[in-house]
């Protein structure tokens, strides 16, 4: 049997391109291949209690209806929070190939309602008609007893790697967008230590209950590995409530079956848009993390996501952003569940989110909201090339509703770009990676908080400015003109416009940056309005000397010898 867990991915995929290659198209593969993962792994989670789970059925289920007989045979199956009281199981299905389709279905029936409930939205029943139809479902069945999913040999968090490998696959072949990409496991890390570096303390001790949610939780990679971080790292004694919504049917059984696993509670996993279907509403929580997709268009949803920003009591109140991009929504959204207490958040975003917008606009206004409420703590600029789908510049944002004090009214931003391995090869549009000396080396310059190469801190009014409107005046025959009252008329031709910092004297910068320049101008205060904007690059900015024209004309030369004298006369 295989055992490491990439080359079972390898194994797991090649039989999707073996075996379905002419009765499935390409982009279908996922759809037949993941459930067929989730029931390997149900499988190995209860062998060693099947034959007794399977005794105490055939005692009890004429004198208990299935509601009666669940809580008997999780028991039975060793306390588990799900079971399957079928003889079958996909070894033992391997073993009658003449009657698989009839055996299969028993198989799943015999699941507990919690299981059929996830089997059902990965849409099985047209699945397994056309794989009876081809005579692949025997097949398909005999090959995945070959790989070995057990908990012995693959934990939670190397489950969840598989998983998001075959979507990573799968959704190439399908031509999914950029947005729909999964997070690399060491993002995820660097993130959770970022989260907990300075908040260990708070963590210690005995009887804690903490939750974690995620509002676009995918397969359930950022709950599982806070919970494990929190587990392993900080305190095994605190008891980790997962909480997470999903809006892609399949990802969101993916990550019920694995928190099914687990032994938590898979209710606590819900299926729907977070934006249209908060299935937390009026839930509040201690950690919060997300990688909403980039770029992900809210025109359905535009109505309702509008109305609720009229609503004094609505989650989207700061503005709402352009709706090609609902990113900020996906913040505000998170922003509204923060504890009375204090909560903490990270989010992964694109550039976007740092200064598109003009003052006065959606996403101008939402980073208004944040930064006068003092919630941005830290913007840790990553390495490009570190997703799956996707080679664009990514963000971690650090939000908090209960800074420390040295970090009340600051802002920290982290440029670390040049903090990566590269990949021996890449997997899609991910060549680079995080060793854990970069996460370390990260996170040590995070509790510093000390200005240096990678690390500046500003106040939060540095990302504020004023726009001013600059009117100069209308001009006809060599005359200004004047309306009734001897007010210059303005040339709307000319209108311009300034950003003045919220920390300038706005009259004193015109005096100083305008009036030099144009001294018949005028600002027109009624048309002030602030906004912010967090350039991140310029702050980092490295100026680099231009070549002399010596040097340049030194490579030329060079070129020239080798190319026989060709370019030899322009310079004589």
């Amino acid at each position: 049997m295989l055992t490491n867990f990439q080359e079972k991915a390898n194994f797991i995929w090649q039989v999707a391109d073996d075996l379905l290659r002419g009765a499935f198209k390409k982009h279908e593969y996922g759809d037949v291949i993941l459930p067929f993962v989730v029931l390997r792994r149900l499988d190995q989670v209860l062998e060693d209690t099947k034959d007794k789970v399977i005794s105490d059925f055939e005692e009890y289920r004429k004198q208990l209806d299935e509601q009666q007989l669940e809580p008997v045979l999780k028991k039975a199956a060793g306390g588990s929070s799900f079971y399957n009281c079928s003889f079958f199981d996909l070894r033992r299905l391997s073993q009658d190939a003449d009657n698989i389709e009839l055996n299969f279905n028993n198989y799943l029936n015999g699941y507990s309602t919690n299981v059929r409930e996830i089997l059902e939205h990965f849409q099985l029943e047209k699945i397994l008609e056309r794989l009876s139809r081809n005579d692949l479902l025997y097949m398909l069945v005999e090959k995945f007893t070959e790989v070995d999913l057990s908990p012995e040999y693959v934990t939670n968090e190397e489950m969840g790697t598989i998983f998001e490998e075959l979507l990573r696959r799968f959704s190439e072949m399908s031509n999914e967008t950029a947005g729909e990409h999964y997070t690399p496991r060491e993002v995820i890390q660097l993130m959770v230590s970022l989260m907990f570096a300075e908040h260990r303390d708070e963590l210690l001790g005995e009887g804690l209950i903490r939750s974690v949610y995620d509002p676009a939780c995918g397969t359930g990679g950022m709950l599982i590995t806070t919970k494990d971080y929190i587990k392993h790292e900080i305190n095994p004694r605190v008891e980790i409530l997962m909480k997470g919504q999903e809006l892609n049917a399949q990802t969101y059984a993916i990550a019920k079956s694995d928190v099914l696993i687990m032994g938590e509670n898979a209710e606590n996993i819900r299926l729907g848009s977070s934006f249209s279907q908060d299935r937390f509403k009026g839930d509040r929580f201690d950690y919060m993390l997300s990688n909403p997709p980039f770029g992900v268009s809210w025109k359905k949803e535009e109505t309702l996501i509008k109305n609720e920003a009229n609503d004094p009591y609505g989650r989207f109140t700061a503005g709402t952003p352009r709706t090609s991009d609902g990113a900020l929504l996906f913040l505000q959204h998170m922003l509204s569940k923060i504890q009375p207490g204090g909560s903490r958040i990270a989010i992964i975003f694109n550039g976007s989110p740092l200064f598109t917008g003009d003052a006065g606009s959606g996403e101008s206004e939402i980073r208004r909201w944040i930064l006068e409420n003092d919630w941005l703590e830290t913007i840790v600029a990553m390495p490009t090339d570190m997703f799956y789908n996707t080679g664009i510049s990514t963000y971690i944002w650090l939000l908090s509703s209960r800074k420390p004090p040295h970090r009340k009214g600051k802002v920290q931003l982290i440029n670390a770009v040049d903090f990566y391995a590269d990949m021996r090869r890449s997997l899609g549009s991910k060549r680079k990676y995080f060793t854990d000396k970069n996460i370390t080396d990260i996170t040590e310059i995070y509790t510093c908080f000390e200005e240096g190469e990678y690390c500046r801190i500003f106040d939060n009014e540095d990302f504020g400015y004023t726009k001013v409107t600059v009117e100069q005046p209308l001009i006809e025959h060599d005359e200004i003109v004047r309306d009734s009252t001897g007010n210059s008329k303005p040339d709307t031709s000319l209108r311009d416009t300034e950003k003045i910092p919220l920390k300038e004297d706005i009259e004193a910068y015109f005096a100083r940056e305008v009036k030099p320049h144009v001294p018949d101008a005028w600002m027109d205060r009624d048309k002030d309005k602030v906004g912010y904007e967090i350039s991140f690059t310029r702050y980092f900015y490295k100026y680099t000397p231009l070549r002399s024209l010596e040097e340049i004309k030194a490579d030329i030369l060079a070129l020239e010898a080798e190319t026989d004298g060709l370019l030899g006369e322009i310079f004589e």
